[in-house]
């Protein structure tokens, strides 16, 4: 893979996904890469005037809910055991926590999609392993649906071949 190449190790020396070059700029970590672009492109609108729950969410999910999934998805990177099945269980708990705390809103930070919902598709996305999938949560799957229906979140999957369950409707 191209993360193991001398070149992409010398911008990002952990030799993982994502790095964003701008000029010479170089970003890396998904959480940065979205406050890096919501900052360079206020006029994308992905955050909102005020950020704390931005940030808020930006932080719980990156930290929490990413390391999560990674136990879950790469057990054996983790020790193995019983690590896959304890972070099955906590996946399922935070999971639980962002459908509660979508209850009476469309987005998770805002009043319009910012930086947090696009990183809460990724993570619901992620999700889709567990035995009872992220989206199979109605709060989460009709915020997963009202993602995926933007333009460049559509042109994102279909550019890199996601695989989305038969009821995803793509822009």
């Amino acid at each position: 893979a191209a993360q193991g190449d001398a070149s992409y190790r010398a911008l990002n020396p952990l030799g993982v996904v994502p790095t964003l070059m701008a000029g010479d700029v170089v970003v890396t970590e998904s959480a940065a890469i979205l406050l890096y672009l919501a900052d360079r492109f206020p006029e994308a609108r992905l955050a909102p005037d005020d950020r704390t729950e931005l940030y808020r969410w930006l932080v719980f999910m990156s930290n929490t809910v990413q390391t999560c999934m990674l136990r879950f998805l790469y057990p054996e990177r983790y020790g193995g055991g019983e690590v896959g099945r304890v972070a099955a269980d906590e996946a399922g708990r935070l999971f639980d926590l962002l459908e509660e705390s979508l209850g009476g809103r469309d987005w998770l930070a805002g009043e319009h999609r910012t930086a947090a919902d696009l990183f809460l598709f990724m993570m619901t996305r992620w999700g889709r392993r567990l035995e009872s999938p992220a989206w199979d949560r109605p709060r989460l799957r009709a915020h997963f649906q009202r993602t995926l229906a933007l333009p460049g979140v559509s042109r994102m999957v279909g550019e890199q071949g996601l695989d989305l369950p038969d009821w995803a409707e793509m822009a």
